[in-house]
């Protein structure tokens, strides 16, 4: 019998804004299944399940990306612990939460594998070693996994997070543009060959505080073509895709700043509608997605 598996499909700075001018979702063709709103029955791609999520865990201010991406990526409540929301990259106390409660490195003492990230690293890194990393690069570290570079992109066996590869090909990495379905494609290979996999995108929230409507349309309408493309190409009988964001920032441009807003969980495939009884914060997601997997290892 074929196992279970899990894709966690995360988007940096969605949240589920309001209809009106100031959304670039609204009235946005080919949005499905990004445009999610408030106040409203979303439209469903492939019987998705939407849940709109707390991302602000019962902590006063706005939500950030540092707090809330290590609150999904372990399912400990980071801004709680700290007793605020932390902006920018993990801080010393943030990075020893990733270090012991990674997703990773509970999979994988559990014994579920094999696990991966399918985001593609650039030499870069590696070569220089930036001082502070990102919460997905210390819960991958954390499970000491090996990082996906440039050379697997080349190969088809990693995406990069900006999954057209434009942003690589400015800074003259030697590859070459990605349609949605092209990615799409290798995300699906690499999904079907893991038990867990993790793929992350960015640019959503570096578009929020541009405040920048025709650049927000534009990667919209790709990121929900490259999301329908994936979901399509997956066996989702025997796969569960869970999207999530740690905060709202592109539903809403008439600010540079995140939102208060719910953040949309959408669940598609197998255990969909198992996953979205238990899910009610950005702390529900790595203990869901843990639960689910050994439930059906063992």
């Amino acid at each position: 019998m074929k196992s279970s598996s899990v894709v966690l499909f995360f988007i940096d700075g969605l949240g589920i804004g309001e209809r009106g001018s100031s959304n670039p979702l609204d009235g946005l063709p080919n949005a499905t299944p990004l445009a999610v709103f408030q106040n409203e029955l979303p439209e469903t791609f492939l019987d998705g399940v939407v849940v709109p999520t707390d991302p602000t865990l019962g902590v006063e201010g706005r939500p950030q990306s540092a707090s809330g991406q290590t609150t999904i990526l372990t399912g400990i409540n980071a801004p709680l612990t700290l007793g605020n929301h932390k902006q920018g990259f993990p801080n010393k106390p943030l990075l020893e939460i990733l270090q012991r409660h990674s997703i990773f490195r509970q999979l994988k003492t559990a014994g579920v594998g094999p696990i991966t990230f399918a985001n593609a690293y650039t030499s870069w890194f590696f070569n220089e070693r930036p001082r502070w990393v990102s919460a997905t690069t210390a819960a991958v570290e954390a499970a000491n996994m090996t990082f996906r570079t440039v050379s697997d992109l080349i190969n088809d066996n990693a995406v990069y997070q900006d999954f057209t590869n434009r942003i690589l090909i400015e800074r003259g990495e030697p590859v070459s543009e990605r349609t949605a379905l092209e990615a799409a494609t290798v995300l699906a290979h690499i999904a079907s060959e893991h038990r867990f996999t993790l793929y992350e995108y960015f640019i959503t929230d570096k578009i929020g505080h541009a405040q920048d409507m025709a650049a927000a349309k534009t990667t919209l309408a790709e990121l929900a073509s490259f999301i329908r493309e994936f979901l399509t190409k997956l066996d989702l009988a025997h796969t569960t895709v869970i999207l999530t964001s740690d905060h709202g920032n592109i539903e809403d441009l008439s600010s540079r700043n995140h939102t208060l807003h719910k953040v949309p969980t959408i669940i598609w495939g197998e255990h969909r509608e198992r996953a979205a009884d238990r899910i009610n914060s950005l702390a529900d997601i790595t203990p869901t997605i843990v639960d689910l997997l050994t439930e059906t290892t063992n």
